[in-house]
């Protein structure tokens, strides 16, 4: 291990205080290892980040010479690890290092960061990835969002989605869902309530043993009810963005007969904005059917290229990843702009392998972005799923090698208008 950091780790006490733990040096994680964060894979802690303890997850520091705990023992009184959420835009390099109790568990389906303390200010491993304006949290859960929601639902009484995104909105402070009520950027429209694919860290629906952070839609909304919220969005919002495929949602693609029934008679009425769908491209037959008429952006949800590792991650039924090949091929021949989400795990995607597969797959594809979205999974639970692999390079050289070897690639965190 090395010497003793700038670096001094974190604990939440029995109070809900946050506090650092001087004379020992902060650790972080990378895969399955316990590291010393690199001075280029932290900053100072985002504006819109949040600082929140671990659930009995025991914190851990670096002496010098030995890893030690920060327990009741060394403190005075019961302790947990501290992490940091990240807002959007923002990309986590290092998760949080921390010791289970006794019996191991899981911790909940979050984007744990990893944080430490120095001269006075709160330091957080993560890199921007993308501009933050639109995503900051100052512009959302605003005094005036209930009064926004209750016009459109007294606009659209009979549309469920609309009341569906209004729970999304005050429930789960959903984003994408608030944007529809506040009539800007993008609005998510979840359409889906079944997938193909049974994905360890789904949100919507448990796979594994830890729940799911929010409940998934348990209808399937009229081509009317689609038709008229894509509809009012596009015609009223500014760099107005409606996607199909949210978190409340299974996979859209499935829903394509009513999906491209709804784009057309939007599309009919209005030409301004953006039509996005968030896919895992698997059902390369819907895929094809929402291109034709006249889909603008697909975001295909990938965890890794290499075909084992998809598979063990997100557990395809009746498609493969070669399907998905193909549904970006045809995207791509359609003149649909193609992302891919991909889920980034600090110790996974960084992998020399992961890199060089990604590195063929997206010029091989003609991929136009990538789009880093934090994985939210317990390590432990993803390490005892997917297989092992190379050397960990670390997320920071990740990006790097992009953005010098495949510079035509735009590198960033979410959707950008189209139109």
């Amino acid at each position: 291990m090395p010497e003793v950091n700038q670096w001094q780790p974190l604990y939440a006490n029995n109070k809900g205080e946050v506090l650092e733990y001087p004379g020992f040096s902060m650790l972080a994680r990378s895969g399955s290892e316990w590291v010393e964060p690199d001075p280029t894979e932290m900053m100072p802690l985002p504006n819109g980040a949040t600082l929140v303890a671990i659930p009995n997850q025991i914190p851990v520091g670096w002496d010098g010479q030995r890893v030690r705990i920060i327990d009741q023992a060394s403190t005075g009184t019961s302790t947990q690890a501290v992490a940091a959420l990240l807002p959007q835009g923002f990309t986590r390099t290092l998760l949080p290092a921390y010791v289970y109790p006794e019996a191991l568990q899981a911790v909940p389906i979050l984007g744990y960061t990893a944080v430490g303390f120095r001269d006075g200010n709160i330091w957080v491993a993560a890199v921007q990835s993308d501009e933050h304006r639109k995503w900051h949290p100052r512009f959302y859960n605003t005094e005036r969002l209930p009064k926004r929601i209750y016009r459109l639902l007294k606009k659209y009484p009979d549309n469920r989605i609309v009341r569906q995104l209004a729970n999304c909105s005050l429930r789960y402070s959903c984003y994408t869902a608030q944007n529809l009520f506040y009539g800007r950027w993008e609005a998510g429209i979840p359409t889906m309530n079944t997938c193909n694919a049974d994905c360890l860290g789904c949100i919507s629906e448990s796979h594994i043993a830890v729940d799911s952070p929010q409940q998934r839609i348990d209808f399937r909304p009229s081509v009317q009810e689609i038709y008229e919220l894509g509809r009012e969005h596009l015609t009223k919002a500014r760099e107005g963005i409606i996607s199909f495929g949210q978190g409340c949602e299974g996979e859209p693609a499935l829903n394509a007969e009513d999906l491209a029934q709804a784009i057309r008679k939007i599309r009919q009425d209005t030409d301004r904005g953006t039509i996005n769908i968030n896919s895992n491209a698997g059902y390369t037959k819907g895929i094809k059917k929402l291109c034709q008429v006249g889909l603008d952006a697909l975001r295909v949800t990938m965890f890794s290229s290499r075909e084992e590792s998809y598979r063990c991650y997100h557990r395809p039924r009746n498609y493969s990843l070669k399907d998905v090949i193909n549904s970006i091929c045809y995207a791509r021949q359609s003149e649909v702009v193609v992302s891919l989400n991909l889920l980034v795990f600090p110790g996974f995607t960084d992998r020399e392998d992961e890199i060089e597969s990604l590195l063929a797959f997206v010029r091989k594809y003609g991929v136009n972005m990538i789009q880093l979205r934090n994985l939210n999974i317990d390590a432990e639970l993803l390490f005892h799923n997917v297989p092992k692999g190379g050397e960990a390079l670390g997320i920071k050289n990740f990006i790097s090698t992009f953005q010098e070897q495949a510079p035509e690639i735009t590198i960033g965190s979410y959707t950008h208008p189209v139109r």
